[in-house]
């Protein structure tokens, strides 16, 4: 078995009723998923990326190369500031 690095980014969902979160690889274009909260997302991240790899390799088209970020992936905040603070 071979162990593999990929980038996913974090987005928060909350346009939608029920609030979560969503995710993409930017290694394998197409390969997104989502969960309710961002541990899920991370999960259902890995397993997404499984089977997009496992999809590649049944119709014998390559698999893009790992992403070995250097540094994790940072996400953006928000947060309410007093006026006067």
């Amino acid at each position: 078995m071979n162990t593999h690095s990929y980038t996913i980014i974090i987005h928060s969902n909350d346009r939608v009723e029920k609030p979560g979160f969503w995710a993409e690889v930017p290694a394998l274009s197409g390969c997104f998923t989502q969960g309710d909260t961002i541990e899920s997302c991370i999960e259902n991240a890995k397993e997404a990326i499984v089977g997009f790899i496992e999809t590649l390799t049944q119709l014998g088209i390559a698999i893009p190369g790992t992403d070995e970020a250097k540094e994790p992936v940072i996400s953006t905040v928000r947060v309410n500031i007093p006026v006067n603070a």
